[in-house]
């Protein structure tokens, strides 16, 4: 147990009994606050020397000690000063999210706030500094970045970033049973674009996924995608430093949307970035994976050993134009070199192979170029 100087507030281990500035008696920390009086028949202890004892002054209350936070339960809290919770919007096996209020401007935010074992992790807040400094790079309308790394003055890690409203593209695919073609190509697109924008910042996401994609609605009520959750996003050139926070042995990612390099603990860069979006484009057309496996190992070994299934044979019931497959084949090569060399070319290709086009077909401006170099 602890005990408290009531008039100066200090706080002292149990075998204490006076405080040494001011020569008040402890009292428990959580007894009352009254200061201490002298006990009948008992003088009081004696300042030590050079020094005046004092007691609050009236009206004002000593010093309390610092309260603590429920980082599972922080609805109507004020985190430092400036952020309202408003209310919980979802939960992870290490983190809280919460929607939050700008007390000033009334703009609201996304609050991602740490476990408390997480926020000791040396390693993880190594890493997620790291990840505070590149989100702030990211904004972008296809992006939901991290605006802000904060810690307040109870010990709450937290992680401020734009507050996205929408559908999950998992639950969007799942509710609709596959995403029609020309809807799919434009969420491709936007996606394509905000990863293009981290690429360029030698960023790399790693951990794409349905689930990490918002379907969001604008003004004038048309949807439009959003890139979630950068928390695995890694940058290519990674110094030595950078390396030990990714422990050897530890795949980060999900395993359904991994690339086959990325299963194999292969140095990455973009292009796997590509695959997995590939894949997330197969399984927004079919509803399906195009791989089989009655456990996740096997799918896994799947992705490293076996071809795609083709489109028309997992979904025989819905015409798509025999380009379109051709796209998705090149998109979820095994060969990082066989594949589209950057999020917009995939893009771009889908595009035309929705319409019909084959992206591979020489253009009509490309073939008077080609006749006029003669």
């Amino acid at each position: 147990m602890s005990l408290r100087c009531p008039a100066c507030g200090s706080t002292y281990p149990d075998d204490a009994r006076f405080c040494p500035k001011d020569g008040t008696r402890l009292i428990a920390i959580g007894a009352s606050a009254t200061p201490a009086k002298p006990m009948a028949g008992v003088n009081a202890p004696t300042p030590p020397a050079g020094m005046r004892a004092t007691t609050p002054r009236q009206g004002m209350e000593p010093p309390q000690p610092r309260r603590s936070l429920n980082h599972a339960n922080l609805q109507g809290e004020v985190l430092d000063k400036r952020y309202r919770i408003v209310r919980k919007v979802g939960e992870g096996g290490m983190s809280f999210v919460y929607l939050a209020q700008d007390v000033a401007t009334s703009e609201r935010y996304a609050i991602k706030v740490l476990s408390p074992a997480l926020a000791k992790d040396a390693n993880a807040m190594a890493r997620l500094r790291r990840e505070a400094g590149l989100g702030i790079r990211l904004a972008h309308p296809n992006v939901c970045h991290i605006m802000r790394l904060g810690e307040t003055e109870e010990g709450l890690v937290y992680v401020v970033m734009p507050f996205v409203e929408g559908e999950i593209l998992s639950d969007r695919t799942h509710r609709m049973g596959h995403i029609p073609l020309a809807q799919a190509s434009k969420w491709v697109t936007e996606i394509a674009h905000g990863l293009q924008l981290a690429h360029e910042l030698k960023i790399i996401h790693r951990d794409l996924k349905p689930e990490n994609i918002m379907i969001c609605r604008d003004a004038k009520g048309e949807d439009y995608a959003v890139v979630m959750d950068f928390g695995l996003a890694k940058e290519r050139k990674a110094g030595s430093e950078l390396e030990k926070l990714t422990a050897t042995g530890i795949i980060l990612g999900t395993p359904e949307f991994m690339s086959p390099e990325q299963l194999r603990g292969k140095a990455l860069d973009a292009r796997t970035d590509i695959y997995s979006l590939a894949l997330m484009t197969f399984e927004m057309l079919t509803g399906k994976l195009p791989f089989e496996g009655r456990t996740q190992q096997e799918m896994m070994i799947a992705r490293l050993r076996n071809d795609p299934i083709p489109l028309r044979r997992m979904r025989p019931d819905l015409d798509f134009p025999p380009v379109v497959e051709k796209v998705l084949l090149k998109g979820m090569e095994r060969n990082p070199d066989d594949r589209y060399q950057s999020a917009p070319d995939f893009a771009d290709a889908l595009a035309m192979a929705s319409r019909g086009e084959d992206p591979d077909a020489p253009s009509v401006t490309g073939i008077f170029q080609r006749i006029f170099r003669r």
